[in-house]
């Protein structure tokens, strides 16, 4: 059995909001983090070191790094990029 299969038929608590709070309403969230998504995953050590070598060396930022490399990705496969 699938286990989220019965998520969909819990109710919401009574202490708990109906609408998810706003990003922008949470003073803890930086302004820079409102309307995005993180995206992880993990990799071998090496393969990090390289990413934010790469990244020191050519003046960017690791998120910059990594929008570029996805937006590559995006290309390859005939999507449109998206941006960062």
């Amino acid at each position: 059995m699938n286990r989220f299969a019965n998520l969909a038929d819990k109710q919401p608590k009574d202490d708990m909001p109906a609408e998810p709070v706003s990003p922008a309403a949470n003073p803890q969230i930086p302004p820079s983090r409102v309307g995005r998504k993180a995206i992880s995953g993990y990799f071998l050590p090496e393969l990090s070191l390289a990413m934010h070598t790469c990244a020191r060396r050519n003046g960017l930022s690791l998120q910059d790094l990594m929008a570029e490399a996805f937006n590559d990705v995006l290309r390859k496969y005939g999507e449109s990029p998206i941006g960062s």
